[in-house]
């Protein structure tokens, strides 16, 4: 017992080894993730899941994270997890407790990844032995789960399996496919579908629902000239993803890889909310965008932060009515989380406002919410893991 707690006060101290991971990493030089996902079981209860050298671990608060549990560790083996900059492990927790954790690998120096999937019916006391979301082994990265309105798991992520045959038939391929699949019943996951080929292979995506049996998802996709620029898909039913809709012509045409996903929300009123970074050649920095509905187009980009402050790193969240907004930026001296908050679902937004900082390393900004409340959650190297209340911000 003394061990898992001297583990846990690792986890959630930024001034330790383990928070140095992501810079100094393992054997063969190779990186370390530093990140930490949030989610809140109905009860209040907050669950994090982070990286532990090798291992995925959760954790969890019964005090808003002053203080949290041991970790339980979700992997019985040493895995060699997926340390890129857009990738990390995520929990979500259903209507019963139960918890959903995600996580990739990378299976060889190709960076060739394989998406896990493991579940707690037990209030996060053990997990099911992590099993591969998808039979296929060419190569999966960037899986995000979700639970929808009916209680049903969904995930989707970037897949490689179309290359191969699309090469042999002498046509090129470029990226991926975004792909997807159901889970049936909490068994396993059922047949893997492709909802678009070509997508961009590198950056992580945004899923909400627009109500049940109906994913929503948002990618950077690959337009025709190698232009990289961001889509959203919404799915007409459970099996049938709708067409991809631009979100903003920026023309970022680039033949590498951004690592810089977008972020997705969708409001109880439908409305959709996506943040960006983009380095194109009709806009450059961090923007937002929303559409009326899940058919309406995006309407104009709006910038969130002047392109020489380094904004970065956009989070959506909706809560109600609310949609809370956050980003990273850099002054030369210290990273800055900033705040937004639209009550009209979108449609005007306050003043962005400082509401944490650090002066070394940090991982994405993310928001999490609980009972009508909005929190920032925040992991860094000098000050460990923060949840911060927005509402409670001046």
């Amino acid at each position: 017992m003394r061990l898992l707690l001297a583990l846990a006060a690792l986890f959630l101290s930024g001034s330790t080894a383990v928070a140095q991971q992501h810079q100094h990493g393992k054997a063969g030089n190779a990186p370390e993730a530093f990140t930490a996902a949030p989610a809140f079981a109905p009860d209040g209860t907050l669950w994090l899941v982070r990286p532990m050298v090798d291992r995925i671990a959760v954790l969890r608060s019964t005090d808003l994270g002053k203080t949290f549990s041991a970790p339980v560790m979700v992997t019985p083996e040493p895995m060699n997890l997926d340390w890129g900059p857009d990738a990390r492990a995520r929990i979500a927790v259903d209507a019963k407790g139960s918890l959903v954790v995600t996580f990739g690998i990378f299976q060889d120096k190709n960076f060739n990844g394989r998406a896990f999937l493991a579940r707690s019916s037990d209030g996060g006391a053990t997990f099911t032995k992590p099993r591969p979301i998808t039979a296929d082994t060419t190569s999966q990265r960037f899986e995000i789960a979700g639970i929808d309105p009916a209680g049903r798991v969904f995930a989707t992520w970037l897949d490689k399996r179309n290359i191969a045959p699309a090469r042999a038939a002498g046509k090129a391929y470029a990226g991926a496919a975004l792909a997807y699949a159901w889970e049936d019943d909490g068994a396993a996951f059922g047949k893997t579908d492709i909802a678009l080929d070509n997508t961009c292979e590198c950056c992580r995506l945004g899923l909400a629902f627009a109500g049940p049996g109906r994913p929503v998802i948002a990618f950077r996709n690959i337009f025709p000239g190698s232009v990289r620029d961001h889509a959203v898909v919404t799915f007409k039913d459970a099996t049938t993803p709708g067409p991809p809709r631009r979100v903003s012509t920026d023309d970022w045409k680039i033949e590498a890889c951004p690592h810089h996903g977008p972020s997705l929300a969708v409001a109880p009123d439908g409305s959709q909310h996506v943040a960006w970074f983009t380095d194109g050649k009709a806009r450059k920095g961090l923007f937002y965008a929303r559409a009326e509905t899940a058919n309406a187009a995006f309407g104009a980009p709006r910038a969130l932060s002047s392109p020489d402050r380094q904004p970065a790193r956009p989070y959506l969240l909706a809560d109600g009515r609310a949609v809370h907004l956050v980003w990273k930026e850099f002054d030369g001296n210290k990273v800055v989380v900033r705040w937004q908050v639209s009550r009209d679902s979108g449609v005007t937004w306050s003043t962005a406002r400082a509401v944490a900082e650090t002066d070394d390393a940090s991982d994405h900004p993310l928001l999490v919410s609980h009972a009508g409340r909005a929190y920032l959650s925040w992991l860094t190297k000098s000050q460990g893991y923060r949840l911060i209340p927005l509402e409670d911000q001046p």
